[in-house]
């Protein structure tokens, strides 16, 4: 398995919400997804991100896969107008 998070770090925090619903589409629309989590961070501190998201995948093909799916390619479209820094780790488990 290999997992894929990402951190955001959004221009207005308070846009949390319709990133994670935006994110938690990708679960349904994106078929090498094998689970997807996304965590809205309640933290203070200044080098906190605002979102994260968790998706698991089947081997690293299936994450070259999710990656140039074009759905994803639309969300990260979509989120590029909402953050100013994002930050990834992909690993196998």
């Amino acid at each position: 398995m290999v997992r894929h998070i990402v951190f955001f770090k959004l221009n207005n925090p308070s846009d949390k919400e319709a990133i994670k619903q935006k994110l938690l589409t990708l679960k349904d629309k994106v078929d090498v997804v094998e689970n997807l989590e996304v965590g809205l961070n309640f933290s203070e501190e200044a080098r906190a991100y605002d979102v994260s998201l968790i998706v698991d995948l089947k081997d690293k093909d299936s994450l070259t896969i999710y990656a140039n799916d074009e759905y994803h390619q639309e969300v990260i479209k979509y989120i590029k107008t909402k953050a100013n820094d994002t930050k990834v780790v992909d690993y196998a488990y």
